[in-house]
């Protein structure tokens, strides 16, 4: 990357959600400025501690969360980010914003997000609940709003079922990510 990117990072409450770790890194590394949302869901499966200390920058929990500055910590990331990438993304995730609701931060910056930047989603569920016709009428609703996924992978899933749901490798994401800020 020749200019330095914005890259926020949402995570959300999938058992992959301890990979995102690692992509945060390989981000950072790559020379992106990475700044990591994590829902609440989230931070029941990691704490935000390795991402502040691989990213070197704090990590938003909550929508009242706020740096210093009169903006809003949430709309100041949405006006600035050259890339939104969910990864992990669950379905509920991928329902709100589908339908567009914003009701943490992760959603509220996905809603109020500069029309210049890219969205990438990286799924990673329970094969049935990403098979199931809700959950793809909700990701064709993005996929025609210019959302770009990566995977879900085929594998042994977390539940014990083996099929697809498995979060992409993190490195791919990460090279698909810094792709679309080229």
């Amino acid at each position: 990357m020749a200019t330095v990117k914005k890259i926020i990072l949402g995570v959300t409450g999938s058992i992959a959600a301890h990979k995102a770790v690692d992509l945060a890194s390989l981000l950072t590394k790559k020379g992106g400025d990475v700044r990591v949302v994590m829902t609440a869901d989230a931070q029941r499966f990691v704490t935000p501690l390795p991402f502040k200390t691989l990213t070197r920058r704090p990590v938003v929990t909550d929508l009242y969360d706020e740096d210093e500055g009169w903006k809003p910590t949430h709309i100041e990331l949405a006006d600035t980010a050259d890339l939104l990438l969910i990864a992990p993304a669950t379905a509920n995730v991928i329902a709100r914003l589908a339908h567009g609701l914003a009701d943490d931060a992760l959603t509220c910056i996905a809603l109020a997000l500069n029309p210049s930047a890219r969205i990438l989603i990286a799924p990673a569920m329970n094969g049935k609940m990403w098979l199931h016709p809700a959950t793809q009428a909700n990701v064709q609703t993005l996929k025609q709003r210019g959302v770009v996924f990566i995977g879900p992978d085929e594998g042994l899933l977390s539940c014990g079922y083996e099929g697809v749901g498995r979060l992409w490798p993190v490195e791919q994401i990460a090279a698909r990510g810094l792709e679309l800020l080229a």
